[in-house]
């Protein structure tokens, strides 16, 4: 199965070169599964001809915020429509989990009781599950059709599927510690509250659900389904 991923944001300069950009995070998430992948930066203005060039759709995470004024948000929200309306399926993850629901018909927002950082317990049909967390903006309104999954004490609306064609998260599974770790160091002073991002740290021994995730998504690509 051929799986185009839409590229939203990059990685810290800083640390690009070591853990590398993010579709290459996904890639490695679903490495030995069965699928083949396109990367498309649309952050940087390259976009698919359309929903048939791949099978299957990942819009990765972003340190933008899906209302802000970029060039090609729009054409972002053009192509998410198109993508559901031809019935390939989709899966979001943070930024693209936040922009499908925008896309839709839903609200973003910057969250006023601030962030979520590092390893937090999601409550899934199947269990809790941990996985990492980094952002501010959630969905503060649902898109017609969408229907909640998971959520945290934190993110009450922290997984969204929408039938059998789209299913978004809000949290991390392309993450290890490592990498959050490294964010902390590069993108959280300064933006994150430092107790806050010196707690987190104290926590990155957690350890993580990220195959579960990674199963779920190999599953809603092949079946439509995220639980067997």
């Amino acid at each position: 199965m051929h799986i185009g991923i839409l590229q939203t944001g990059l990685a810290p300069a800083e640390l690009e070169p070591r853990f590398g950009e993010y579709p290459g995070m996904f890639e490695a998430l679903l490495a030995g599964r069965g699928f083949t992948f396109d990367n498309f930066a649309v952050v940087n203005g390259t976009f698919p001809e359309g929903p048939e060039a791949a099978d299957g759709w990942l819009i990765t995470g972003s340190k933008h915020g899906a209302y802000e004024d970029h060039p090609w948000i729009a054409p972002l929200e053009d192509l998410i429509r198109a993508i559901h309306a031809a019935g390939r399926p989709l899966i979001g993850v943070c930024f693209g989990h936040q922009i499908i629901a925008q896309a839709l018909g839903g609200r973003v927002e910057k969250f006023s009781d601030g962030w979520s950082i590092g390893p937090v317990a999601y409550d899934f049909p199947e269990g809790p599950l941990t996985l990492n967390a980094w952002h501010q903006d959630q969905i503060t309104e649902l898109p017609e059709g969408a229907r909640v999954i998971a959520s945290s004490d934190f993110c009450r609306n922290a997984a969204l599927l929408y039938g059998d064609r789209i299913y978004s998260v809000q949290p991390h599974p392309e993450y290890g510690s490592d990498f959050i770790g490294g964010l902390i160091d590069t993108r959280g002073r300064g933006v994150v509250p430092d107790d806050q991002l010196d707690e987190a740290r104290t926590r990155l021994d957690t350890p993580l659900d990220r195959t579960a995730l990674a199963d779920q998504f190999e599953r809603f690509f092949k079946t439509g389904k995220i639980t067997a």
